[in-house]
């Protein structure tokens, strides 16, 4: 309990430090919201009547000040550009991306799982064989590169699927799930590589253990051993990768919705920078921070296994 309360603490002073850094990082940005409601017609007069409608014209750490004091009441702010509730325009939008983001990682998991297998199959048939390197050349290619690929085969050359995933504000992408394929391809091809390249290692540790040479001498088949053997050693390890990935879905989203029309919350985050709706960028991205640094947690507390604590078949 005193180690989850050390580390719930951890995390409380990380999203503080965060706050500050998304509040900096919009303050960066040329421009401000005044800037692009005045359409670049405005006057300078007009533009220090809008900055000043919106606060804009404060000091920055007492517009931080004043955010994070909000934020920390429940109450994110409203839109520079419509007015809006922050938190209603992100709630609008956040069921679509958790969706894309769901389903992205349940097949992630699952090609992890299979590359695994494949991989722990193969060394077993050709000791110190792991084949990472095709897992390694994938997890290399940009994402971009991997949406215009799918797109290209999956919409061009096999025409089985829309080359872009159209869907309205607040729109449910259930009620057409094929506009969920190259969205979802996209994110967990090359999160599935990433998992398999860095368990490749894990892998590995577990075929060298004893008690799986001495398995092998008896002829225990090959599945079971990697059932029984190798994939107790591997959670702990999958764990933290996979969780590693799951928050890297919180920014992988936001290219993935830009580039296929997906009006998820990473299409709105793209649109709010562009805009410079601080409030919307800034709560968008404490809120990416907070999800990665929920999953590490939890995967850190996640108990690990050694081959030393194997056994037999």
């Amino acid at each position: 309990m005193r180690l989850l309360l050390v580390k719930g603490l951890r995390v409380v002073i990380l999203l503080v430090a965060i706050s500050a850094a998304v509040f900096a990082a919009t303050e960066l940005l040329p421009g401000d919201a005044a800037d692009t409601a005045g359409g670049g017609r405005a006057s300078a007069a007009q533009l220090a009547e809008l900055r000043a409608e919106h606060g804009l014209d404060r000091p920055a750490w007492e517009r931080w000040g004043r955010w994070a004091w909000a934020l920390a009441h429940g109450d994110p702010g409203r839109s520079l550009l419509t007015g809006r509730s922050v938190a209603d325009l992100v709630a609008l939008r956040l069921p679509a991306t958790a969706v894309l983001a769901g389903s992205a990682f349940a097949l992630t998991v699952l090609l992890t799982l299979l590359g695994c297998a494949l991989a722990g199959r193969r060394a077993l048939r050709r000791p110190g064989d792991i084949g990472g390197g095709l897992a390694t050349a994938l997890t290399a290619v940009p994402q971009v590169v991997v949406a215009a690929g799918l797109a290209a085969l999956l919409s061009g050359v096999l025409g089985w699927v829309p080359p872009v995933s159209l869907l309205p504000p607040g729109g449910s992408p259930l009620a057409d799930p094929v506009i969920l394929v190259l969205p979802v391809l996209t994110l967990a091809l090359p999160s599935a590589a990433y998992g398999v390249a860095l368990l490749g290692g894990a892998v590995a540790d577990a075929l060298r253990a004893p008690h799986v040479a001495d398995a092998l001498i008896r002829g225990v088949p090959t599945g079971r051993i990697l059932r029984r053997q190798v994939l107790p050693v591997l959670a702990g390890p999958a764990l933290r990768v996979l969780a590693v990935v799951a928050g890297g879905f919180t920014a992988g989203s936001a290219l993935v919705e830009t580039v296929f029309g997906y009006a998820g919350a990473g299409e709105l985050l793209v649109s709010s920078v562009a805009a410079r709706d601080t409030p919307v960028v800034q709560l968008l991205g404490l809120g990416s921070a907070a999800v990665v640094l929920a999953v590490l947690l939890l995967a850190d507390l996640a108990p690990g296994r050694s081959w030393r604590e194997g056994t037999s078949s």
